[in-house]
């Protein structure tokens, strides 16, 4: 099963993956139409400690509280990805609650949202690992 790490000491805090992120799941064809007067609506969050920055994203558990406090039954884990139904999604956030690595929001829509790594739309080369300059996430 793969996961994303994130190694602190290499981030540049340039905040890229963020962009990238929301370009990847924006379902626009071109960035600039994807970014423009639009807010960033990430899957993998920078959060600023100090001296050390770190990225929040789905672990991907294997044992989700997420799912464990889905109500409408809209995440499962296939393939040891864990995923958020859209069309099953009723918006009450509960994941959000349950998450205790915080890596579950609200999104535009007013489905939950979460990393997927990219399975939906890049078929599984999470974006922010490819464009990371620093090569600060990896996947393993």
């Amino acid at each position: 099963m793969k996961k994303i790490y994130f190694q602190e000491e290499w981030c540049l805090k340039c905040r890229l993956c963020e962009y990238i992120c929301t370009y990847a799941n924006s379902g626009c064809v071109d960035i600039v139409k994807a970014l423009k007067d639009r807010p960033v609506r990430s899957r993998i969050t920078v959060e600023d400690g100090g001296k050390v920055c770190y990225a929040v994203s789905c672990r991907h558990c294997d044992d989700p509280a997420c799912i464990k406090g889905c109500i409408a039954g809209a995440i499962s884990k296939v393939d040891g990805v864990v995923t958020i139904d859209k069309d099953k999604c009723v918006g009450c956030y509960t994941c959000v609650l349950s998450c205790p690595y915080g890596a579950v929001s609200a999104g535009a829509d007013g489905a939950a949202m979460k990393c997927e790594l990219c399975i939906k739309n890049s078929g599984g080369e999470p974006m922010c690992v490819k464009y990371c300059p620093n090569r600060a996430i990896i996947l393993e």
